[in-house]
């Protein structure tokens, strides 16, 4: 989460704004503030199971969160400007930031165009395991049509291959991939309130049901409400799936700091 605050404020990010719950917030707020109050506005915003639209309350026995989707909802009071949503435990690295903040500048308030930052999908696999990816497909112009989960994906030479209905489905390596690196206008907000408030009546009865940031993308554009630019990061996506994937996060971090990339440490920089 560091590197991503300091990577958004080097790309130009004007604020920072953290989805928290509520509990977490006096433990968590002198942590971040210690860091970067000083270089750049912090917000902290509740993800609740109690945030709903009018004429709707949670059920008792549900503690799970609602979901990405909701995560971003919970956003609506606190963001008017073009905006970037980021996994916090995930890496993308500075060029990938630079990307979504140039996408974002060319954006108005009241735009209908968004922005993915995809990953080529060799950059973003496990040596230690499979893992599931959501592989995207575009128009010939470079607009996302659809992203397909894909279950079961892992290097196979300098290929990859997955699981689709039991079988091996071969890919190239090649194919761009969502990692959860967005960037939409504040018209998003309209979509997600219009979407919370369809998923809910289903949502309501199954306690492990999650309001998924990606259907609201999806139901944008087959409603063509908007479209989302798909641009393509160089960088190598680094998370931790296995545990033996800390050590490559570890690594590969510390070899960006051996080649300037990244200061020894990023509060002094």
């Amino acid at each position: 989460m560091d590197y991503a605050i300091f990577d958004a404020v080097r790309a130009g990010f004007g604020k920072i704004v953290f989805v928290i719950r509520r509990e977490m917030e006096a433990d968590f707020r002198p942590m971040v503030e210690r860091r970067w109050a000083a270089r750049v506005p912090l917000v902290y915003v509740h993800q609740e199971l109690s945030d709903l639209p009018p004429g709707f309350t949670p059920p008792h026995d549900r503690s799970k969160p609602w979901g990405t989707g909701h995560a971003v909802y919970a956003c609506r009071h606190a963001v008017r400007e073009p905006f970037g949503v980021i996994n916090a435990d995930d890496f993308y690295g500075p060029s990938s930031y630079d990307l979504l903040a140039s996408r974002l500048s060319s954006l108005s308030q009241d735009s209908i165009r968004h922005v993915l930052v995809a990953f080529t999908l060799r950059n973003t696999l496990s040596p230690h395991g499979a893992v599931a990816r959501g592989v995207c497909a575009s128009t010939e112009d470079g607009h996302l049509q659809q992203i397909v989960e894909r279950a079961g994906v892992e290097l196979h030479g300098d290929a990859a291959r997955c699981m689709v209905n039991g079988q091996v489905m071969p890919l190239t390596g090649d194919e761009p991939v969502s990692m959860n690196l967005w960037g939409f206008s504040p018209v998003l907000f309209e979509h997600l309130d219009r979407e919370f408030a369809a998923f809910l009546p289903e949502g309501l009865k199954n306690p492990r049901s999650e309001f998924m940031l990606p259907s609201v993308v999806d139901a944008v554009i087959r409603g063509r409400l908007g479209s989302v630019q798909v641009v393509r990061s160089k960088e190598r996506w680094l998370g931790v799936t296995y545990p033996q994937d800390r050590a490559v996060v570890v690594e590969g971090v510390r070899a960006l700091i051996r080649a300037g990339v990244y200061p020894e440490t990023l509060s002094s920089s």
